[in-house]
């Protein structure tokens, strides 16, 4: 039975709702933690940053003046980011492992939309729940809001052109993604704290051996999350798919 527009928003808020209230609260830091990155490195990985930002900023406003019952979905999707990664293992000293929920967003409206997404979702959790921080916001995006997304989206596009299934396609576009992410964020903390005995190198096979122990299984975790959640949407917001151009992508997979 098809559904009206007012049950698919209905269902759209009611699936955010659950897993927002699904989640304890958390405490302690996660991403990389404030004060763990030297000032100059904090500075830089913000610069960098910048660019995308803006590129951001001008994807969403052209996706939304195009069609503004888009607006519902890039909620569910900053949602579904914030609640995600706030999942947190522990993992190394100045971090933890948790899903990312950035490859979703990124397959939907683009890895540039997702820089502003993430930016938002780590700000409030440094705000909100003291996860991450302010003075580590810039390596913190650049890590889970631009490395990761434009990874996903890339890996979704090479699949498409593949024949490869959707379902497979979103799986490891997800689960490849937040990977990327957490190998960004070693080499971030490598740089930051290279080892007295083997420098940057060792430092970073340290971080990625740790890393590795629970991020494995959380990527793969996520991208069957993702996959169930864009099933979701196929049923319920097919029209808004459609102004996003999914089922375009879905006629290369078929």
């Amino acid at each position: 039975m098809k559904k009206t527009r007012k049950e698919q928003a209905l269902f759209v808020l009611s699936m955010v709702a659950a897993i927002v209230f699904a989640v304890p609260t958390l405490s302690s830091a996660m991403h990389i933690m404030e004060g763990y990155l030297p000032l100059n490195y904090c500075v830089i990985w913000g610069v960098i940053c910048l660019p995308f930002v803006v590129a951001g900023f001008i994807s969403i406003k052209k996706t939304i003046a195009n069609d503004r019952k888009l607006l519902l979905i890039l909620v569910m999707v900053a949602a579904y980011a914030f609640v995600l990664s706030a999942l947190k293992i522990p993992s190394v000293t100045g971090s933890s492992s948790h899903p990312t929920g950035t490859g979703l967003g990124a397959i939907l409206f683009g890895p540039s939309a997702m820089c502003i997404v993430g930016l938002i979702v780590l700000l409030f959790q440094a705000l909100l729940l003291a996860h991450g921080g302010l003075t580590t916001l810039g390596a913190n995006t650049f890590s889970m809001a631009i490395a990761g997304p434009f990874v996903s989206y890339a890996i979704y596009k090479l699949c498409t052109k593949m024949n490869v299934s959707k379902s497979v396609a979103v799986f490891l576009a997800a689960c490849l993604g937040d990977l990327f992410t957490y190998c960004v964020t070693a080499v971030q903390l490598a740089l930051a704290h290279p080892s007295q005995v083997g420098g940057f190198t060792a430092s970073l096979v340290e971080f990625l051996g740790i890393f590795a122990i629970t991020q494995i299984p959380l990527a793969i975790i996520e991208g069957l999350i993702a996959v169930v959640v864009m099933k979701g949407l196929e049923s319920f917001a097919q029209p808004e798919l459609e102004s996003l151009g999914y089922y375009k992508t879905l006629q290369a997979v078929r």
